[in-house]
């Protein structure tokens, strides 16, 4: 001890998962009376690095120092899934011949996955890139999860998802005690284990509580590839059609048809700003028969074409993007 950890930031660094990962470490060695961990910061080219809220923070040196360090956090943020910096990927490749844990916090896992560092490991991402980054890595087994600790690798899935990862990680290396120690004294009610659920429960983020209601909309969001007709919905409920219908104008001003094209649509855009998939490939993963009706509803709902849209100026990640307009 100390245990000595490196978090490597690239360019646009999600500054709340960073913080979820250091601020534990701080806390573990108050609440102990040690100095159990110790931490350093590098970036690929030993300048200060801006984080995406263009906080700039000056790190110790260059990417190439890692190789000193056992434990490695790669901290992403906006555009990970576009990051390319062929030295970093083979230091990261290196540092893993030697031995090193690595990991990943938030769009992380893309930049590991692209140095060819997640093969036959477990791990997550964000909710909102976990489409594209399963289109893109299929050989990759990506889940849904809050973290995943798989041997020698651990990721999260951004946010206050990586204050989790690492209390378990406390846990399990200096005992339960002291990581609910360090929880209480973030405020932290619980600490959330690697099953908890990344979004919100659709009650909390619809702010509608209609079990029937909440049903119709889990089984649409599970069948986006694959739609739904009407029919199956309600039956799946216990609803006739009317009664499907007049549930969605009371409680969402909008009709089930509405409401499923436009979940299809918000994953269509999260597809075509973070993969390379074709046009008709994407709006066959989203669930339209041709590439010009999917074109036309995209036109009608984000008033651009997907090809405009793919076009434009670099999108910000959607782990760090608002809400789309008719998303959930």
């Amino acid at each position: 001890m100390p245990q000595q950890i490196a978090f490597l930031l690239v360019p646009n660094f999600s500054m709340i998962a960073f913080t979820s990962a250091v601020e534990p470490l701080r806390l573990a060695n108050r609440a102990s009376g040690k100095e159990l961990y110790r931490w350093h910061l590098f970036t690929p080219d030993g300048k200060p690095v801006a984080a995406s809220n263009g906080i700039q923070l000056t790190p110790e040196g260059a990417a190439d120092q890692i190789l000193n360090y056992h434990t490695i956090i790669l901290c992403s943020g906006i555009d990970g899934h576009l990051y390319e910096d062929r030295n970093v990927f083979a230091l990261l490749r290196r540092a893993d011949r030697q031995g090193a844990d690595i990991g990943a916090l938030c769009t992380g896992s893309h930049i590991l996955a692209r140095a060819n560092m997640l093969n036959g490991y477990r791990c997550t991402i964000h909710w909102e890139n976990l489409a594209s980054f399963t289109e893109n890595f299929p050989e990759v087994e990506a889940t849904a999860e809050l973290f995943e600790i798989d041997r020698n690798r651990f990721t999260c899935s951004g946010g206050t998802a990586a204050l989790d990862m690492m209390l378990n990680m406390i846990g399990q290396q200096h005992g339960h005690e002291l990581a609910a120690a360090v929880s209480e004294q973030f405020i932290h009610e619980r600490i959330r284990d690697r099953h908890d659920h990344q979004r919100m429960a659709l009650t909390a983020r619809l702010g509608v509580r209609h079990p029937k209601l909440i049903q119709v909309i889990q089984q649409m969001e599970a069948n986006l590839e694959e739609p739904l007709s009407r029919g199956d919905l309600a039956d799946a409920a216990g609803l006739s059609s009317r009664q499907m219908e007049r549930l969605f104008a009371k409680y969402l001003k909008k009709s089930p048809a509405r409401y499923y094209v436009e979940l299809r649509l918000n994953r269509a855009r999260l597809l075509l700003l973070q993969t390379n998939m074709s046009v008709i490939d994407i709006a066959l993963a989203c669930g339209f028969v041709s590439a010009s009706h999917f074109s036309k509803c995209y036109r009608d709902f984000f008033g651009k074409t997907p090809r405009r849209e793919r076009a434009g100026p670099v999108q910000r990640s959607p782990a760090e993007a608002p809400v789309l307009a008719g998303a959930e």
